[in-house]
C-alpha cells in the first residue's frame, strides 16, 4: 500500500484506541499492533520514510487494514497479545506462554495467599487480572498489604497445625502486616472478610480505599507536607489504572460470542465478535442493506446464524443486545444488563458505531458504497458550487509529474456518476515536449485525450479539472481552443497548496468551505489523480532513470540490476552500502565493480 492509498482510507479510522491488523494480497495477517490512537499510530507507517528494511518490507505488503477499536490503551494492550498469541502474524515477535501478563493469584489453600504469578495452574485458585506491568503491580500489591493484614509465609496453615501450635508468628506479625491466623490469633472467617477487599480493590471497586487514601493526600496537603501528599497520589492514580476490569481478557467470562447492531433507516451495521477463554480472538463487521424494512433482530438472527458457521464457533452462549432467533437451540442467549458480559456488549456495539461512522466518511468522500440518491446529492452541490451548466456526472482530472528532469509524465482519472471510473483512466508519456516543460506538457496531454475523444465520438466530460493552478488552466486552454471545444465544457484549475478553484480568466479564485462534500470530492479527485501519477511514473522511473544507471556500468546486465534494486530498493541507496554487502548479493566480482564505480575515482568501472 502506498502513501496516496493509506491517505484515501485515513479519514475513514478513528482517533481512538485500539488494535489494527495488517493483511496482504493472499488476506494473510501479516501484523497486529497496538495504539492510543488509531489513526495517527497506523499513519505512521506511511507519512514518514521508514528506514528498517524489515518494516518498510511490511508497509510494500500491506493490501488491507482492518481494526478493532477498544475502550482504553490498556485493553488495546491485551487484545494485542491475545491476537498475536492466537494468529501469529509473521511480522510479529512470538509470545511464549512463559512470557505473558502478569495475574494476581488469591491461592486455594488455607488462609490463602496473595502474590503475582504468570502462570495459570487449574487448581481452583481465583486468578484476577491480566495486568499491563508488572512493576506497578507489584506496587499496587505492596499497596494492598500495607492496608489489608495478609500473611505472606508459604507455611501449611491447616487446622491441625494450627491447633498442635506448630508455628510461631513472625516479624510481620509485630509490624502489623498480618493478623497471625498461624497462632489462631485470627479465624478463616476474619481472613475471608479481608481477601473480600482485596477482591473489591482488584475489580475496580475501590470505594472505601479510595476514599482513605484521599483523605490522607489532602490531609498532608493542608500540613504542607507535599512529598507524602505525592506519593498518595501517585498511589491512587495507579490504583486507578490498574484495578479497573477489561473488557478484553476476562479469565471469569470463558467461551462465547457476542454481536451488535447500529440500525439506520436503509442499512445495518453489525458487530461480531468471539471470545475463547476470556480472551477476544476474532473481530468482524458486517454492512447490511435493508430490504424489506427488517427488524433488528431479524437482521441480527439472519447475521449471527452465517458469522457462527463461517468462523466455525462452538461456544454454547451468545450475548445481543435484543432477543434474537437461534438455528442451534442448545445455544444460550443472554443480554446482559450489568456486569462484564455487559461491559463486553458495549465494546461491540462501540465498534459497530465505529464501523458506521468509517462507512459514513466513504461515503461523503465517494469512496463507495454512497446510495444514488447521495450520489446525486454531493454532484447537485458540487454544480451549484461552480455554477456549472449541467450536473458533473462526468468528471476528467490531469496531472503531471517528472523526476529531476528526466522521464516527464502526465495521468488522467475519470470519475462518472461520483465515483472512480477507472477502465477510463489514462496514462501519458510526453512526446512533443523537450525537457521539462509543464505547460507545454498539459496542452499535449490535453490536446491528445480530447482529439481522441471527438475523433471517436466519445461523449465529453461536463468539468475538467487541471491540477496546478492558473498557469497549467491556461495552458490547457490552448489545446482546448484550438480544438474547438470552448464552451462545450467547463475548464477549472486546481491550485496545489489552497485547493482553490480557477477559473479561465479570472484573477481571483473560488474557495469552497473546507468540510463541504463538494470540496471533499474535488479533494478526493485531486489525490486519486496523484496516487495514479506517481505509480505510474514509479514504474517509469524504475524501467528508466534507475536500471539504465546500474546496466550502464560495464560488467553488469539487466538481472543483476534488478536483483540489486529488489534488495536495496535504490540507486540512492547502493551508492552508500559496502563492498562486502553488495557481495553478500551478487558475488565478489561485481560487487567490487558496482563499488568501484560508485565510489573509486572517475566515477568508471575498471574492465571486467
Amino acid at each position: 500500500m502506498t502513501r496516496e492509498e493509506f491517505n484515501d482510507i485515513a479519514p475513514a479510522i478513528p482517533h481512538q484506541p485500539g488494535c489494527y491488523k495488517y493483511y496482504d494480497k493472499s488476506n494473510e495477517l501479516l501484523y497486529v499492533g497496538k495504539a492510543k490512537d488509531l489513526r495517527k499510530r497506523v499513519g505512521s507507517y506511511f507519512n514518514k520514510a521508514v528506514a528498517n528494511y524489515k518494516t518498510s518490507r511490511l508497509v510494500m505488503s500491506i493490501h488491507r487494514i482492518e481494526y478493532t477499536v477498544t475502550n482504553n490503551e490498556h485493553d488495546a494492550f491485551l487484545l494485542e497479545n491475545s491476537l498475536i498469541k492466537h494468529y501469529q502474524p509473521r511480522f510479529n515477535i512470538d509470545l511464549k506462554d512463559d512470557k505473558t501478563y502478569p495475574y494476581i493469584v488469591i491461592k486455594k489453600e488455607p488462609f490463602p495467599r496473595v502474590f503475582i504469578t504468570r502462570k495459570l495452574i487449574n487448581d481452583g485458585s481465583e486468578y484476577l487480572g491480566p495486568f499491563t506491568g508488572v512493576a506497578r503491580v507489584r506496587e499496587l500489591l505492596m499497596l494492598i498489604r500495607q492496608l489489608i493484614p495478609l500473611r505472606t509465609c508459604s507455611l501449611n496453615l491447616s487446622a491441625a497445625n494450627i491447633a498442635r501450635g506448630k508455628y510461631k508468628v513472625c516479624l510481620e506479625y509485630h509490624l502489623g502486616n498480618c493478623s497471625g491466623p498461624c497462632q489462631a490469633l485470627q479465624n478463616e472467617t476474619e481472613y475471608a472478610r479481608n481477601l473480600q477487599q482485596v477482591r473489591h480493590i482488584l475489580k475496580g471497586n475501590t470505594g472505601e480505599v479510595m476514599s482513605y487514601l484521599k483523605e490522607e493526600m489532602h490531609r498532608y496537603a493542608a500540613e504542607l507536607q507535599f512529598e507524602k501528599a505525592e506519593i498518595y497520589k501517585k498511589k491512587i492514580d495507579d490504583l486507578q489504572r490498574y484495578t479497573s476490569k477489561s473488557a478484553v481478557s476476562n479469565l471469569r467470562l470463558g467461551d462465547m460470542d457476542v454481536i451488535s447492531i447500529f440500525s439506520e433507516e436503509e442499512r445495518a451495521f453489525v458487530n461480531y465478535m468471539m471470545v475463547v477463554d476470556g480472551n477476544i480472538i476474532y473481530t468482524k463487521n458486517l454492512r447490511i442493506e435493508k430490504k424489506l424494512d427488517e427488524t433488528d433482530e431479524e437482521i441480527l438472527s439472519i447475521a449471527y446464524d452465517n458469522l457462527r458457521n463461517a468462523f466455525e464457533s462452538k461456544t454454547n452462549e451468545v450475548l445481543a443486545p435484543v432477543k434474537i432467533d437461534l438455528a442451534d437451540e442448545n445455544i444460550k442467549l443472554t443480554i446482559p444488563k450489568i456486569g462484564d458480559k455487559k461491559k463486553l456488549l458495549e465494546l461491540s456495539e462501540k465498534n459497530a458505531l465505529a464501523f458506521r461512522d468509517e462507512n459514513k466518511r466513504k461515503d461523503t468522500l465517494l469512496l463507495g458504497g454512497a446510495t444514488a440518491a447521495g450520489k446525486l446529492e454531493v454532484l447537485e452541490e458540487l454544480q451549484d458550487a461552480l455554477q456549472l451548466p449541467d450536473l458533473p456526472v462526468h468528471i476528467e482530472c490531469f496531472d503531471n509529474s517528472n523526476f529531476q528532469g528526466a522521464f516527464p509524465v502526465s495521468a488522467m482519472v475519470c470519475f462518472k456518476n461520483g465515483v472512480p471510473s477507472k477502465k477510463d483512466y489514462r496514462h501519458y508519456h510526453i512526446k512533443t515536449v523537450e525537457g521539462i516543460n509543464d505547460f507545454a506538457s498539459m496542452t499535449e496531454v490535453v490536446s491528445r485525450r480530447y482529439k481522441r475523444l471527438l475523433d471517436e465520438g466519445q461523449p465529453l466530460p461536463q468539468l475538467v479539472i487541471i491540477d496546478g493552478g492558473k498557469g497549467q488552466l491556461g495552458a490547457a486552454m490552448e489545446s482546448i481552443e484550438k480544438l474547438g471545444l470552448t464552451g462545450r465544457m467547463t475548464i477549472v484549475g486546481l491550485a496545489k497548496r489552497e485547493e482553490s478553484v480557477f477559473f479561465p480568466g479570472d484573477t481571483e479564485p473560488l474557495q469552497l468551505p473546507y468540510d463541504s462534500p463538494a470540496h471533499l470530492l474535488i479533494r478526493y479527485i485531486r489525490d486519486e489523480v496523484h496516487r495514479f501519477g506517481i505509480t505510474f511514473h514509479r514504474d517509469t522511473r524504475s524501467k528508466g532513470t534507475f536500471k539504465n544507471e546500474l546496466e550502464a556500468i560495464t560488467g553488469i546486465g539487466k538481472t543483476t540490476a534488478t536483483q540489486l534494486l529488489k534488495e536495496f530498493r535504490s540507486v540512492k541507496n547502493i551508492k552508500t552500502i559496502t563492498e562486502r554487502e553488495l557481495t553478500r548479493v551478487i558475488g565478489q566480482k561485481k560487487a567490487r565493480i558496482v563499488w568501484a564505480y560508485f565510489n573509486e575515482q572517475g566515477g568508471e568501472a575498471p574492465d571486467a
